[in-house]
């Protein structure tokens, strides 16, 4: 139970219209106001939470915090206007459970590719330094070995929050989070105490949302501007718009890189098919990783702990056991020394470092057979750059679909096939049924050696048509493939 104005103290500009209200629970979902809750009236990008007022009500829900005052108030409701309702529902989540952000080692990482790989390899790191964890990832959420279904790549502000006060409850030392540009601008994470920040990369992604890239950098940005001056920022120094995050940060300011000058350096020695040889700080290590994109994961991963306090030996002797995270550049050896590799690589940045990676690594007689699509209702604008590199970087393509929603997928093909340049359309197929694409490619084009990259759904379950979420694995299917 807690006091209603008490949990929305730190709003700036909230006004009182009623006596104060004791409340049991929190909600923004009408569906599950009832007497003892205070709803939660957010404008959204399909209905505003402020026209389900009269339903709240009907069910018993008399304490409402709304940006927009109503007409007319009942006079048992008390109502708390406030000028941003996302941002208050993430400031008082935060006081009804106690703030745990501010008692855990929190570490957010933000970027358009290697989130999930860095944060996961990050928590089984710390887990093997004799840390108890958290995990907040597209793939699942973690209290050390416990698994909580994951539904975004980061929770809503009041699911946050009551996950974090679960993971302090459990014992959890640290924390580490994904941190998506959706979470920044809808203000899901406002509020939190992190100890540390960290930026991988961006390139395209999310413009269906943010509409330009200027928008989708500066939702990325606005994580580090409001760190506190106690927490770290860790930044990679490679990408042309690395620094730009450490701008209008208050918080300590680190750089890590392989081409630039650094306060955290790595040098690549080997990456072959059995993983990497890296030297960090001039010790050298074979890491069970593969590709430059997961040297600068380890490198991120190697520094953060060590701006945590950790010991560089310990954290290096652990390193080189860590293994890859589900769906990111798995592979399934097959009959006839085929071999397939799992990605998720649905951007055009990270399709492009997997197939060069995959170059890189390939015996000269292997080919590289690519199956790949583009999700429907998404930003379009990637579909035909995405075709491009996997004509350029492939020996046979089979554009295919992937979580096409509420799209034609023989649409999304158009798209994707126009990018293809003319030279390379002769190494081009289009099958939009994934299984039949995956079964083609391994079953038929595939020659003893060769080896398949099937992009673009990872760790995913599931085929989004249609609303419809069906079951769906690519690494079930391509299991099927090979013994079919």
């Amino acid at each position: 139970m807690a006091s209603l104005v008490e949990l929305v103290r730190g709003v700036k500009g909230a006004q009182l219209f009623g006596a104060d209200a004791i409340v049991a629970h929190l909600c923004f979902d009408s569906r599950k106001a009832v007497a003892g809750s205070v709803f939660f009236a957010i404008p959204g990008t399909q209905v505003d939470g402020h026209q389900f007022l009269p339903q709240v009500y009907q069910q018993g829900c008399t304490a409402w915090v709304v940006e927009t005052l109503p007409a007319e108030i009942p006079s048992d409701v008390t109502c708390i206007v406030v000028p941003d309702s996302n941002e208050a529902l993430a400031l008082a989540a935060g006081e009804f459970y106690g703030n745990p952000s501010a008692k855990l080692n929190l570490i957010g990482i933000t970027g358009t590719n290697g989130k999930t790989t860095s944060v996961t390899l990050l928590f089984e790191l710390f887990k093997q330094l004799g840390h108890r964890c958290g995990l907040i990832s597209t793939v699942q959420n973690k209290i050390q070995d416990r698994v909580i279904p994951a539904t975004h790549t980061t929770p809503d502000a009041l699911a946050l929050n009551g996950l974090l006060a679960n993971m302090l409850a459990d014992g959890c030392t640290h924390v580490f989070m994904e941190v998506s540009s959706h979470a920044v601008v809808q203000k899901r994470i406002h509020g939190l105490v992190f100890k540390g920040a960290i930026f991988s990369n961006i390139t395209r992604d999310h413009l269906d949302f943010h509409e330009t890239f200027d928008s989708y950098i500066k939702a990325k940005k606005g994580f580090f501007d409001d760190l506190p001056s106690g927490s770290f920022a860790l930044t990679n120094v490679d990408d042309k718009r690395g620094m730009v995050m450490l701008q209008n940060t208050a918080a300590r300011k680190y750089s890590y890189g392989i081409l630039n000058a650094a306060d955290f350096k790595a040098k690549i020695k080997a990456n072959v098919i059995s993983g990497l040889q890296v030297e960090f700080d001039g010790i050298e290590i074979h890491a069970q990783l593969i590709g430059l994109f997961n040297a600068y994961n380890l490198l991120a991963i190697y520094a953060t702990a060590i701006l945590l306090g950790e010991d560089k030996n310990e954290v290096l002797l652990q390193l080189s056991a860590l293994k890859t995270a589900p769906g990111r550049f798995e592979q399934l050896a097959g009959p006839l020394n085929k071999m397939a590799i799992v990605d998720y690589a649905h951007t055009p940045d990270a399709l492009e470092n997997v197939l060069k990676t995959i170059q890189a690594i390939r015996a000269k007689q292997q080919r590289i057979i690519t199956v790949v699509g583009c999700g429907g209702n998404r930003d379009a604008g990637k579909r035909p750059i995405m075709a491009e590199l996997a004509s350029t970087l492939s020996d046979v393509v089979v554009l295919t679909s992937d979580n096409p929603r509420f799209e034609d997928p023989e649409s999304i093909l158009d798209q994707m096939e126009a990018g293809v340049p003319s030279e390379d359309r002769i190494k081009v197929q289009r099958i939009s049924d994934r299984k039949e694409a995956i079964f083609q490619a391994i079953r038929t084009i595939a020659q003893p050696g060769d080896i398949v990259l099937v992009a673009g759904k990872g760790h995913e379950t599931y085929q989004d048509i249609q609303g419809v979420k069906s079951d769906f694995d690519d690494k079930q299917v391509i299991a099927e493939a090979y013994s079919a």
